[in-house]
């Protein structure tokens, strides 16, 4: 993945991720779909995430363990499968750690463009880690965001993002401000995107924060017991979300009853639902990451590492002579096969 991006750059690569995502969604009833398989533990989560069309399978394994940074881990690593349906054989064997923070920034990107109002300028970034600079340059480049105003309970968290962007070629022109807290971060915000990692159930955003026409992308809230969102502010905006039986157990929709309304972001890029309303109205993504955008970012690596020839052929499949004889990688080199004797090569072709 940092190959193709070396070699397409950053922004061309979030353009083309988020194409691709948002082709699958248009095709969504086409997707054999069911929410990701987790077991939980008392640090985090591991996670398996299927899902298939007619002619191709993926997977992802994915964690998430907030306190692995003090141990010098990744609060999140993946890696991907994609198959060919018709035959099981697998062609892409691929990490998904980079590519999932692309992936999500994508996604966001997409969703933002069809619920946040069209003038959106200014966002608030509540949570500078490791997938905050892919937030900030997908809403620059693909939702036309010029402004950022940061926030994060660590200061070097945003002291980091900033290092990263200032000065940095694909964040020409977009400003970031540094704030003091999540109140003064979304003030005046168009958007607001929150992407912590903590495992618990917060309120980052209070309902007593929202302005009228603001549209909330939250991120960070991603399986049950962890949240960021107040409920009030669902209770105050239009909510839209990915797959609905995941997202209620799942995301800052798990406060709410079974039959609090909400739309399929499918449906209004499909233009078989609408997105927001009107202009003073509050919208909300409540994004929990689903399998069918790991299914498109798969793809994406699959047709561009094939077009510019990166990778390379693993032999993670046994090649076998005979099919029907897998025994023979490991067979002694000295042993012979018996022959079948007469009676018996008489018996079989009877």
């Amino acid at each position: 993945m940092a190959a193709l991006i070396g070699r397409l750059g950053l922004p061309a690569a979030l353009q083309g991720m988020a194409a691709y995502i948002r082709q699958d969604f248009l095709r969504w009833k086409s997707f054999d779909k069911a929410p990701r398989v987790a077991s939980h533990s008392a640090n985090g989560v591991i996670e398996l995430m299927p899902i298939a069309d007619a002619s191709t399978y993926t997977f992802k394994y994915v964690n998430g363990h907030p306190k692995n940074t003090a141990l010098g881990l990744s609060t999140v690593m993946a890696f991907g499968v994609l198959a060919d349906v018709a035959t099981g054989v697998p062609l892409l064997l691929s990490e998904l750690t980079l590519t999932t923070a692309l992936r999500t920034a994508a996604t966001s990107a997409v969703a933002a463009r069809a619920l946040a109002r069209p003038n959106s300028r200014v966002m608030a970034l509540i949570g500078n880690g490791a997938q905050s600079e892919f937030q900030a340059l997908a809403f620059h480049h693909l939702v036309d965001i010029e402004e950022i105003r940061l926030f994060d309970i660590d200061p070097q968290a945003t002291a980091k993002l900033m290092r990263n962007l200032q000065a940095n070629p694909d964040a020409a022109g977009l400003r970031l401000t540094a704030c003091s807290s999540v109140r003064e971060a979304v003030q005046g915000a168009d958007i607001v995107t929150t992407i912590t990692a903590d495992k618990t159930n917060a309120a980052i955003i209070t309902a007593d924060m929202l302005e009228p026409g603001m549209h909330i992308n939250g991120v960070g809230g991603d399986c049950p017991g962890k949240t960021e969102i107040h409920a009030d502010v669902l209770r105050a905006a239009k909510v839209f979300v990915e797959f609905e039986p995941q997202t209620r157990m799942e995301g800052d929709l798990q406060h709410l009853p079974a039959d609090f309304g909400v739309t399929e972001l499918w449906q209004v890029l499909a233009r078989k639902s609408s997105g927001r309303d009107n202009a003073e109205q509050v919208t909300m993504f409540d994004s929990v990451g689903f399998a069918m955008e790991d299914f498109s970012a798969l793809r994406y690596l699959y047709d561009h590492a094939l077009q510019l020839g990166l990778g390379a052929p693993i032999a993670l499949m046994a090649q076998l002579s005979d099919p029907k004889d897998l025994y023979q990688l490991i067979r002694p080199a000295s042993a012979k096969l018996a022959q079948p004797s007469a009676q018996a090569q008489t018996t079989e072709s009877v």
